[in-house]
Protein backbone atom coordinates (compact mmCIF):
# COMPACT_ATOMS: atom_id res chain seq x y z
CA UNK A 1 0.00 0.00 0.00
CA UNK A 2 1.30 3.53 -1.06
CA UNK A 3 2.14 6.14 1.49
CA UNK A 4 0.49 9.28 1.99
CA UNK A 5 1.32 11.93 -0.26
CA UNK A 6 0.42 15.28 2.50
CA UNK A 7 -1.27 15.57 5.55
CA UNK A 8 -4.92 15.89 6.45
CA UNK A 9 -6.86 18.46 6.09
CA UNK A 10 -5.37 21.73 8.21
CA UNK A 11 -7.73 22.84 10.79
CA UNK A 12 -6.36 26.32 11.00
CA UNK A 13 -6.24 27.37 7.39
CA UNK A 14 -8.94 25.20 6.16
CA UNK A 15 -6.49 24.28 3.38
CA UNK A 16 -5.86 20.66 1.23
CA UNK A 17 -7.30 17.64 2.26
CA UNK A 18 -5.72 13.87 2.81
CA UNK A 19 -3.51 13.19 0.55
CA UNK A 20 -5.33 10.36 -2.02
CA UNK A 21 -3.42 7.44 -0.97
CA UNK A 22 -4.31 8.02 2.66
CA UNK A 23 -7.77 8.51 2.13
CA UNK A 24 -7.71 5.26 0.00
CA UNK A 25 -5.86 3.73 2.79
CA UNK A 26 -7.98 4.59 5.57
CA UNK A 27 -11.12 3.83 3.44
CA UNK A 28 -9.54 0.45 2.77
CA UNK A 29 -10.04 0.27 6.70
CA UNK A 30 -13.07 1.03 6.91
CA UNK A 31 -12.08 4.21 8.77
CA UNK A 32 -13.12 7.81 8.25
CA UNK A 33 -10.98 11.08 9.73
CA UNK A 34 -12.76 14.57 10.34
CA UNK A 35 -11.02 17.39 11.32
CA UNK A 36 -11.94 20.74 13.09
CA UNK A 37 -9.91 23.12 16.07
CA UNK A 38 -7.30 21.14 16.76
CA UNK A 39 -9.45 17.81 17.24
CA UNK A 40 -9.42 15.16 14.65
CA UNK A 41 -11.69 12.09 15.19
CA UNK A 42 -11.98 8.71 13.61
CA UNK A 43 -14.72 7.05 13.12
CA UNK A 44 -16.37 3.81 11.34
CA UNK A 45 -15.17 -0.05 11.38
CA UNK A 46 -12.90 1.39 14.41
CA UNK A 47 -13.21 -2.10 16.50
CA UNK A 48 -10.63 -4.42 14.46
CA UNK A 49 -8.09 -1.07 14.85
CA UNK A 50 -8.60 -0.04 18.24
CA UNK A 51 -5.17 -0.61 19.82
CA UNK A 52 -3.37 0.67 16.50
CA UNK A 53 -5.63 3.93 17.29
CA UNK A 54 -4.88 3.74 20.83
CA UNK A 55 -1.34 3.43 20.20
CA UNK A 56 -1.60 6.23 17.93
CA UNK A 57 -2.23 8.53 20.85
CA UNK A 58 -5.96 8.55 20.51
CA UNK A 59 -8.57 8.52 23.39
CA UNK A 60 -11.91 6.36 22.90
CA UNK A 61 -15.05 8.99 22.91
CA UNK A 62 -18.04 6.31 24.13
CA UNK A 63 -20.72 9.02 23.96
CA UNK A 64 -19.65 9.51 20.30
CA UNK A 65 -18.96 6.55 19.87
CA UNK A 66 -15.71 7.37 18.00
CA UNK A 67 -11.57 7.79 18.76
CA UNK A 68 -10.41 11.53 19.53
CA UNK A 69 -7.16 12.85 19.16
CA UNK A 70 -6.04 16.18 19.99
CA UNK A 71 -1.94 16.78 20.25
CA UNK A 72 -1.09 16.32 16.43
CA UNK A 73 -3.25 15.16 12.83
CA UNK A 74 -2.83 11.63 13.21
CA UNK A 75 -3.45 10.65 9.49
CA UNK A 76 0.29 9.29 9.15
CA UNK A 77 0.53 7.31 12.17
CA UNK A 78 -2.74 5.60 11.70
CA UNK A 79 -1.74 4.91 7.99
CA UNK A 80 2.22 3.73 8.79
CA UNK A 81 0.45 1.39 11.14
CA UNK A 82 -2.47 0.11 9.10
CA UNK A 83 0.41 -0.53 6.66
CA UNK A 84 3.04 -2.58 9.13
CA UNK A 85 -0.43 -4.75 10.03
CA UNK A 86 0.68 -8.95 9.00
CA UNK A 87 -1.97 -10.26 7.19
CA UNK A 88 -4.56 -12.16 9.05
CA UNK A 89 -4.63 -15.79 9.90
CA UNK A 90 -6.71 -18.18 8.30
CA UNK A 91 -8.93 -20.61 9.86
CA UNK A 92 -6.53 -23.41 9.43
CA UNK A 93 -3.14 -21.07 11.35
CA UNK A 94 -1.77 -22.49 14.47
CA UNK A 95 -1.84 -19.47 15.90
CA UNK A 96 -3.32 -18.84 19.48
CA UNK A 97 -6.37 -16.85 19.74
CA UNK A 98 -5.94 -14.21 21.73
CA UNK A 99 -7.70 -13.86 25.53
CA UNK A 100 -11.31 -13.50 25.85
CA UNK A 101 -12.07 -10.83 28.46
CA UNK A 102 -13.21 -11.61 31.58
CA UNK A 103 -16.79 -11.15 30.68
CA UNK A 104 -16.74 -13.30 28.02
CA UNK A 105 -20.35 -14.90 27.71
CA UNK A 106 -21.83 -13.15 31.02
CA UNK A 107 -24.23 -11.31 28.79
CA UNK A 108 -25.74 -15.04 27.34
CA UNK A 109 -25.67 -16.08 30.82
CA UNK A 110 -27.89 -13.12 32.20
CA UNK A 111 -30.23 -13.38 29.66
CA UNK A 112 -30.63 -17.40 30.28
CA UNK A 113 -30.92 -16.87 33.66
CA UNK A 114 -33.52 -14.30 33.38
CA UNK A 115 -35.65 -16.62 30.33
CA UNK A 116 -35.55 -19.45 32.98
CA UNK A 117 -36.14 -18.03 36.75
CA UNK A 118 -38.01 -14.59 35.80
CA UNK A 119 -36.35 -11.08 35.59
CA UNK A 120 -38.42 -10.79 39.32
CA UNK A 121 -35.30 -12.35 40.98
CA UNK A 122 -32.57 -9.98 39.64
CA UNK A 123 -31.50 -7.22 41.84
CA UNK A 124 -32.13 -3.84 40.84
CA UNK A 125 -28.11 -3.21 39.60
CA UNK A 126 -28.59 -6.94 37.44
CA UNK A 127 -31.77 -5.83 35.86
CA UNK A 128 -30.34 -2.54 35.28
CA UNK A 129 -27.41 -3.84 33.68
CA UNK A 130 -29.50 -6.04 31.37
CA UNK A 131 -31.22 -3.45 30.39
CA UNK A 132 -27.57 -1.82 29.35
CA UNK A 133 -27.11 -4.69 27.25
CA UNK A 134 -29.70 -3.36 24.56
CA UNK A 135 -28.18 0.18 24.17
CA UNK A 136 -24.66 -0.12 24.91
CA UNK A 137 -22.43 -2.70 22.90
CA UNK A 138 -19.30 -5.18 23.75
CA UNK A 139 -18.63 -3.62 27.21
CA UNK A 140 -19.08 -4.97 30.44
CA UNK A 141 -22.15 -2.81 31.80
CA UNK A 142 -22.48 -4.23 35.50
CA UNK A 143 -20.20 -1.83 36.93
CA UNK A 144 -22.14 1.37 35.17
CA UNK A 145 -24.86 0.06 36.52
CA UNK A 146 -23.98 -0.20 40.19
CA UNK A 147 -22.67 3.49 39.99
CA UNK A 148 -25.62 4.80 38.45
CA UNK A 149 -27.90 3.18 41.20
CA UNK A 150 -25.33 4.51 43.83
CA UNK A 151 -25.34 7.88 42.57
CA UNK A 152 -29.36 8.49 42.10
CA UNK A 153 -30.47 5.46 44.30
CA UNK A 154 -33.32 4.04 42.38
CA UNK A 155 -34.18 2.57 39.20
CA UNK A 156 -36.51 4.85 38.69
CA UNK A 157 -34.26 8.08 40.10
CA UNK A 158 -31.78 6.55 37.33
CA UNK A 159 -34.45 7.18 34.23
CA UNK A 160 -35.64 10.30 35.52
CA UNK A 161 -31.87 11.54 35.21
CA UNK A 162 -31.23 14.77 33.81
CA UNK A 163 -28.84 14.27 30.21
CA UNK A 164 -25.81 16.23 31.58
CA UNK A 165 -25.73 14.06 35.16
CA UNK A 166 -25.74 10.99 33.02
CA UNK A 167 -23.04 11.98 30.17
CA UNK A 168 -20.97 12.02 33.88
CA UNK A 169 -21.49 7.97 33.78
CA UNK A 170 -20.80 8.02 29.55
CA UNK A 171 -24.30 7.57 28.84
CA UNK A 172 -24.97 8.40 25.31
CA UNK A 173 -27.74 9.37 23.49
CA UNK A 174 -29.39 6.00 22.23
CA UNK A 175 -29.11 5.19 26.28
CA UNK A 176 -30.98 7.94 27.26
CA UNK A 177 -33.81 7.40 24.82
CA UNK A 178 -33.71 4.05 26.20
CA UNK A 179 -34.45 5.28 29.28
CA UNK A 180 -36.66 7.53 28.83
CA UNK A 181 -38.66 5.25 26.95
CA UNK A 182 -38.70 2.79 29.86
CA UNK A 183 -39.80 5.59 32.10
CA UNK A 184 -42.97 5.98 29.98
CA UNK A 185 -43.15 2.09 29.39
CA UNK A 186 -43.73 2.42 33.49
CA UNK A 187 -46.13 5.33 33.72
CA UNK A 188 -48.41 3.81 31.53
CA UNK A 189 -48.93 -0.06 32.66
CA UNK A 190 -49.71 1.69 36.18
CA UNK A 191 -52.46 4.02 34.05
CA UNK A 192 -53.65 1.22 32.58
CA UNK A 193 -54.54 -0.18 36.24
CA UNK A 194 -56.86 3.09 37.11
CA UNK A 195 -58.40 3.92 33.53
CA UNK A 196 -61.64 3.19 33.06
CA UNK A 197 -61.99 1.68 36.34
CA UNK A 198 -63.89 3.06 39.71
CA UNK A 199 -60.83 4.57 41.22
CA UNK A 200 -61.62 4.84 44.98
CA UNK A 201 -62.27 0.72 45.00
CA UNK A 202 -58.71 0.88 43.35
CA UNK A 203 -56.75 3.21 45.74
CA UNK A 204 -53.51 1.02 46.06
CA UNK A 205 -53.51 1.22 42.07
CA UNK A 206 -54.03 4.68 41.40
CA UNK A 207 -51.10 5.56 44.21
CA UNK A 208 -48.78 3.55 42.13
CA UNK A 209 -49.74 5.42 39.47
CA UNK A 210 -49.27 8.77 40.73
CA UNK A 211 -45.75 7.40 42.00
CA UNK A 212 -45.11 6.09 38.71
CA UNK A 213 -45.80 9.67 37.37
CA UNK A 214 -44.53 11.90 39.74
CA UNK A 215 -42.06 10.59 42.16
CA UNK A 216 -38.83 11.02 40.49
CA UNK A 217 -39.62 14.39 38.73
CA UNK A 218 -37.49 17.11 39.51
CA UNK A 219 -39.63 20.35 39.96
CA UNK A 220 -43.06 20.64 41.18
CA UNK A 221 -46.58 19.47 38.72
CA UNK A 222 -49.95 20.21 39.97
CA UNK A 223 -52.31 17.17 38.39
CA UNK A 224 -55.67 17.12 38.70
CA UNK A 225 -57.50 13.67 38.18
CA UNK A 226 -61.09 14.19 36.58
CA UNK A 227 -63.82 11.80 37.85
CA UNK A 228 -67.24 11.17 36.59
CA UNK A 229 -70.33 10.50 38.65
CA UNK A 230 -69.45 6.97 39.16
CA UNK A 231 -65.50 7.66 40.35
CA UNK A 232 -64.27 6.51 36.72
CA UNK A 233 -61.33 8.87 36.29
CA UNK A 234 -62.21 10.82 32.97
CA UNK A 235 -58.94 12.34 32.45
CA UNK A 236 -55.58 13.12 34.26
CA UNK A 237 -54.06 16.19 33.41
CA UNK A 238 -51.25 18.85 34.73
CA UNK A 239 -52.45 21.68 35.43
CA UNK A 240 -49.36 23.45 36.39
CA UNK A 241 -45.84 23.14 36.45
CA UNK A 242 -43.45 24.70 38.97
CA UNK A 243 -39.93 25.17 40.26
CA UNK A 244 -38.63 23.04 42.80
CA UNK A 245 -40.73 23.74 45.50
CA UNK A 246 -43.28 25.81 44.61
CA UNK A 247 -46.50 25.38 41.81
CA UNK A 248 -48.80 28.36 41.64
CA UNK A 249 -52.09 26.80 40.94
CA UNK A 250 -54.99 28.58 40.50
CA UNK A 251 -58.84 27.26 42.19
CA UNK A 252 -60.96 29.12 38.85
CA UNK A 253 -58.70 27.00 36.33
CA UNK A 254 -59.26 24.15 38.09
CA UNK A 255 -63.09 24.39 38.48
CA UNK A 256 -63.29 25.74 34.67
CA UNK A 257 -61.83 22.89 34.09
CA UNK A 258 -63.57 20.11 35.53
CA UNK A 259 -66.97 22.34 34.08
CA UNK A 260 -66.17 21.90 30.59
CA UNK A 261 -65.35 17.89 31.56
CA UNK A 262 -68.69 17.19 33.18
CA UNK A 263 -66.72 16.20 36.01
CA UNK A 264 -68.56 15.81 39.24
CA UNK A 265 -65.37 14.69 41.52
CA UNK A 266 -61.87 15.70 41.33
CA UNK A 267 -57.99 14.07 43.29
CA UNK A 268 -55.82 16.68 43.29
CA UNK A 269 -52.57 15.40 42.94
CA UNK A 270 -48.70 17.55 43.13
CA UNK A 271 -45.36 16.30 43.89
CA UNK A 272 -42.82 16.67 46.31
CA UNK A 273 -39.16 17.14 44.98
CA UNK A 274 -37.50 16.74 48.27
CA UNK A 275 -38.93 13.48 48.77
CA UNK A 276 -40.67 14.50 51.42
CA UNK A 277 -44.26 14.51 51.23
CA UNK A 278 -45.56 15.95 53.83
CA UNK A 279 -47.99 19.00 53.20
CA UNK A 280 -46.86 21.94 53.63
CA UNK A 281 -48.49 25.10 54.94
CA UNK A 282 -49.24 26.93 51.34
CA UNK A 283 -50.69 23.01 49.94
CA UNK A 284 -52.89 23.27 53.18
CA UNK A 285 -54.34 26.67 51.93
CA UNK A 286 -54.41 26.18 48.45
CA UNK A 287 -56.45 22.72 48.99
CA UNK A 288 -59.07 24.77 51.03
CA UNK A 289 -59.50 27.16 48.56
CA UNK A 290 -59.92 25.33 45.62
CA UNK A 291 -62.36 22.90 47.83
CA UNK A 292 -64.23 25.66 48.60
CA UNK A 293 -64.42 26.89 44.98
CA UNK A 294 -65.73 23.61 43.65
CA UNK A 295 -68.34 22.80 46.10
CA UNK A 296 -70.21 25.89 45.44
CA UNK A 297 -70.53 24.75 41.67
CA UNK A 298 -71.32 21.25 43.08
CA UNK A 299 -68.11 19.40 42.34
CA UNK A 300 -66.49 17.01 45.27
CA UNK A 301 -62.83 17.07 46.50
CA UNK A 302 -61.82 12.91 47.45
CA UNK A 303 -58.89 13.84 48.24
CA UNK A 304 -55.52 15.54 47.56
CA UNK A 305 -52.14 13.42 47.79
CA UNK A 306 -48.67 14.65 47.81
CA UNK A 307 -46.27 12.21 46.56
CA UNK A 308 -42.60 11.87 47.35
CA UNK A 309 -40.36 9.45 46.89
CA UNK A 310 -40.48 8.46 50.55
CA UNK A 311 -44.03 7.74 50.11
CA UNK A 312 -46.95 9.60 50.04
CA UNK A 313 -48.98 11.79 52.44
CA UNK A 314 -53.03 12.39 52.00
CA UNK A 315 -55.37 14.99 52.81
CA UNK A 316 -58.66 12.77 53.95
CA UNK A 317 -56.05 10.40 55.71
CA UNK A 318 -54.42 13.35 57.85
CA UNK A 319 -57.88 15.08 58.36
CA UNK A 320 -57.06 18.15 56.25
CA UNK A 321 -60.14 17.30 53.85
Amino acid sequence: MGKAKRAALDPATGDDALGDDALVALLAAGLRLQAADNLWRVSGNTLPHRALLREAGGAWNRLDQCWEFTAEDPTAKIVAALEAMPAQSGHNSNDPEPPKPHYFGHRARVRERALKAGVEVLADYELLELLLFYSIERIDTKPRAKALLERFGTLGDVFAAEPAQLREFEIDQRTLVHFKAMREAGRRLAERKVKDMPVLTNWQQLIDYCHAALAHEKTEQFRNLFLDRKNVLIADEVQQRGTIDHTPVYPREVVKRALALNAAALILVHNHPSGDPKPSRDDIEMTREIKTASEALGISIHDHLVIGRKGHASFRSLGLL
